[in-house]
């Protein structure tokens, strides 16, 4: 998974004692837009879509990280993602969440990577300084 590649062994096990595993269907709503979050999910498996009001905003797939906003601001989601396909993912809770980030601050360094990414992506195209 790219969001765990560069991780030392001994950060692999500190992640996994942090997570929890599930299984969901093709169909499951994630999250919604609008609701509070109390966790983030990484896509190990699979296929989904993030989308804000109403519009497809964006496809994700395997080392993608989903509702790690929330968890950094506390503010509610700001889009719904839905299983396009049966996933496998790891669920971070906030407690957990912090604590990884504190553990394995590489994880965090990629997670910033992550939503710094999106910011631009989300930004109008513009100059370029």
């Amino acid at each position: 998974m790219p969001l765990f590649k560069s991780c030392s062994k001994r950060d692999l096990r500190r992640i996994a004692s942090l997570v929890d595993e599930i299984d969901v269907q093709e169909g499951k709503v994630l999250m919604r837009q609008g609701e509070p979050g109390w966790e983030c999910f990484v896509i190990a498996d699979g296929k989904a879509k993030a989308t804000m009001r109403g519009s497809r905003s964006a496809s994700l797939g395997p080392g993608d990280v989903v509702g790690e906003m929330s968890l950094l601001d506390q503010a509610p989601r700001s889009a719904t993602v839905t299983a396009m396909s049966d996933m496998h993912l790891l669920v971070l809770t906030s407690r957990n969440f912090s604590s990884l980030i504190n553990q394995v601050p590489l994880v965090a360094r990629r997670i910033m990577a992550a939503l710094a990414g999106r910011v631009r992506a989300a930004e109008p195209r513009g100059p370029q300084h």
